[in-house]
């Protein structure tokens, strides 16, 4: 049976308990089936499981385990077993009569509450303790969740990285090839153009050539008054 059980604590039903949590019901049928088949004890209304404060901090603890749920069961378990001893141990210590004790029922009753509100006090430094260590459990679960999260976009961030700049080189290398293309072709054109302007001045080198070959010729035939006028009819030609 419970000890650890502080009086007028709140109870919550299945449903109850799965709101406080912010998980769903059969989630937590679920978590009682674990709990219980490693040795948890629950309070029950016939087949019925009631939850208490210190109940539904196991269900937060079993929410947010990185563990196996066994594991976490079982380590829960051995908690329970751990404050139902000592709470078993404190009943005994306040059962044994004490030869000491004042016989003044005021004075005994003094010493009586402070031993309850010590006990009292133990326990809820205990639930606090039990909650801390849920909410470390939840904090360190969503550091998890960001640093992964934060890799993630690190890595999706360096490969569109990565991806731009093979992008820019392969356009600047086709800016380049298509400039080299350009100038290739424009140098083609002006050996062309030279080569033609080359050909045509050749041309008019030989035809000046012929023309003052007929010159000389015509003149050495004419006699000297004839010289003149075959000039001249070269010249029309």
């Amino acid at each position: 049976m419970r000890r650890d059980i502080q009086p007028n604590e709140r109870a919550f039903s299945t449903k109850e308990a799965a709101e406080e949590v912010g998980i769903a019901t059969p989630t937590v049928r679920k978590y009682g089936q674990i709990l219980e088949r490693n040795g948890y004890e629950f309070l029950k209304d016939g087949d019925r499981r009631i939850f208490v404060q210190s109940d539904i901090g196991v269900l937060i603890a079993l929410r947010d385990t990185d563990k196996p749920l066994d594991e976490t069961a079982k380590d829960i378990v051995n908690q329970q077993k751990e404050r139902i001893k000592d709470s078993t141990e404190t009943e005994m210590a306040l059962s044994i009569p004490y030869g000491n004790l004042p016989q003044d029922p005021n004075q005994l009753k003094e010493i009586l509450m402070f031993l309850v509100n010590e006990v009292a006090a133990t326990r809820e430094v205990n639930a606090q303790l039990t909650n801390d260590l849920s909410q470390l459990k939840t904090h360190v679960s969503r550091l998890q969740q960001d640093h992964h999260v934060i890799s993630s976009n690190i890595a999706n961030s360096a490969q569109k990285t990565i991806t731009k700049i093979e992008k820019l080189s392969e356009q600047q290398n086709t800016h380049y090839e298509t400039l080299l293309q350009h100038e290739k072709e424009k140098s083609e054109f002006l050996q062309k153009e030279i080569q033609n302007l080359r050909d045509e001045q050749s041309k008019e080198w030989i035809s000046q050539n012929e023309f003052n070959k007929r010159l000389e010729e015509a003149i050495q035939k004419q006699k000297p008054k004839e010289k003149w006028w075959g000039l001249f009819s070269i010249f029309q030609k």
